[in-house]
């Protein structure tokens, strides 16, 4: 195959794999109520995700390297299959569990050796593009997922086989020949197939900033949609989901242009500004905050933030780029299922809305931490520099 195919190919491919990641998420209530469980279920279910991905992170985050990068892609091409038909064939929130642990396997090998593979197609004089296309791809399948099945309940009514579901059943043969048919410019070395993650030196940061982000994508894809079901807005879920990562990926270009520390500082900015509005939103139950909200947040977390922190880490680590990037979405899956569940956890006592307003605190709280130390540690680490003088991070 030649290369200029195999660029679009391989994003298709990367879409693919994360299309499925949220495509059942307008039906996460719906498969928790026909079990009888409620919003603690629905987080836990959500969260089931990062119990599949987080091990493949950790132990097979460099499995690409030894076995080369087509066969992790086509695998997850697979497994994205597998866990939607699951969820066809069994409904339910077992089910559920089960098909989003298989999702977070399948993302995990696919985000790792894509990334690298993208870069070794486009070459590493263009790393940082081949990271916006990667961006770009992953951004618009984990929101178009939702908005695809969002719309496919909107046309058809209630029903468990959406046509989100057959569109991603007919794609997968296609596109995992495709993927093994992809060129082989990649070399496999003789490493072990268990590889630790590797956290690149100066870039805690970016990972950070991931975690606070994604935290508040969690928050979108799992907990807002209940507290918009229980305020008769339900149907507008999918698209809060979809806002809430595809705004991200339309300022991809322009958090490109603004260089990794500018568009840093930005999402410090804009991910708990957008939390707040859209928190405001869902409190007095007006739509438009919800939608302004999400996408706020979305800019952040799938723009800015997002693409800064992985051409960073991909530009900190080339000879090491698949596991570096490992470890940077060990960062942002920490973020993005742990205050989920604890976000259910505490609307079990509490409620939804305060469960919300309790994670739009401890989010603006850490995030403010996380800037200061940031800073100061960019004024420590230039000290030849007059007080007065020293260059913030992002200039």
């Amino acid at each position: 195959m030649m290369k200029p195919l195999a660029v679009p190919l391989l994003a298709l491919s990367l879409f693919t794999v994360t299309f499925a990641v949220n495509l059942q998420a307008p039906l996460y209530e719906t498969y928790a109520a026909g079990s009888g469980r409620g919003a603690m279920a629905v987080t836990i279910g959500f969260a089931a995700y990062v119990a599949g991905l987080m091990p493949t992170l950790v132990l097979l985050g460099g499995l690409s390297d030894r076995v080369g990068r087509r066969g992790p892609i086509a695998l997850a091409l697979c497994i994205g299959g597998v866990a939607t038909g699951i969820l066809v064939l069994w409904p339910g929130w077992s089910s559920l569990v089960v098909a989003r642990v298989l999702l977070g396997v399948g993302t995990a090998l696919a985000t790792t050796a894509g990334t690298a593979y993208m870069a070794e197609i486009m070459g590493e004089a263009r790393a940082g593009r081949a990271a916006l296309v990667v961006t770009s791809a992953t951004s618009l399948g984990f929101g178009g997922g939702a908005l695809a099945t969002g719309i496919s309940l909107g046309v058809q009514g209630a029903t468990l086989l959406p046509a989100s579901y057959v569109a991603l059943f007919l794609a997968v043969p296609g596109l995992v020949l495709g993927v093994l048919a992809l060129p082989r410019v990649d070399r496999p070395r003789a490493v072990s197939p268990l590889r630790l993650p590797v956290f690149a030196r100066g870039t805690w940061v970016y990972g950070v900033a991931m975690a606070l982000a994604w935290s508040t994508t969690g928050m979108v894809i799992a907990v807002v949609p209940l507290e918009l079901g229980a305020r008769g807005l339900g149907g507008w879920g999918g698209l809060v989901i979809f806002l809430a990562i595809f705004i991200g990926f339309l300022c991809q270009p322009l958090a490109r242009r603004m260089g990794h520390g500018r568009a840093l500082a930005l999402g410090f900015v804009c991910v708990p500004l957008g939390f707040a509005v859209l928190l405001w939103g869902v409190w007095l139950g007006l739509l438009w905050p919800v939608l302004a909200g999400a996408c706020i947040t979305s800019a952040a977390s799938y723009g800015f933030t997002y693409l800064a922190a992985l051409a960073e880490v991909s530009r900190a680590a080339p000879e090491e780029r698949a596991r570096a990037v490992a470890g940077l979405f060990v960062y942002a899956y920490v973020g993005f299922a742990l205050p989920v569940m604890a976000s259910g956890a505490l609307a079990e006592r509490v409620g939804l809305p305060e469960a919300m307003a309790g994670f739009a605190m401890a989010q603006a709280a850490a995030t403010l931490i996380t800037a200061l130390l940031w800073v100061r540690q960019a004024g420590i680490r230039r000290f030849s520099y007059p007080r007065w003088r020293r260059p913030l991070p992002w200039r």
